[in-house]
């Protein structure tokens, strides 16, 4: 299963949240490990037809504040 997630700061480390969906599906449980594939989306034009956004705009701004 693929998920959009976004990277958060937790103390000097970063971090990302598992969405339910994926936890439920994978039945995951705290302690196990995981493999993880990371893609770093740097051009919302790559986006198009994947994410059902229904205000790109307003994504676009929210993933620039994130490069700040």
């Amino acid at each position: 299963m693929n998920a959009k997630t976004t990277v958060k700061c937790w103390g000097n480390s970063l971090g990302v949240v598992l969405p339910k969906a994926l936890v439920d599906e994978e039945e995951l449980k705290e302690g196990e490990e995981v493999e993880i594939t990371v893609r770093k989306i740097s051009d919302v034009r790559s986006l198009r037809g994947k994410y059902p956004f229904k205000n790109l705009q307003h994504e676009k701004e929210k993933m620039k504040r994130g490069w700040q």
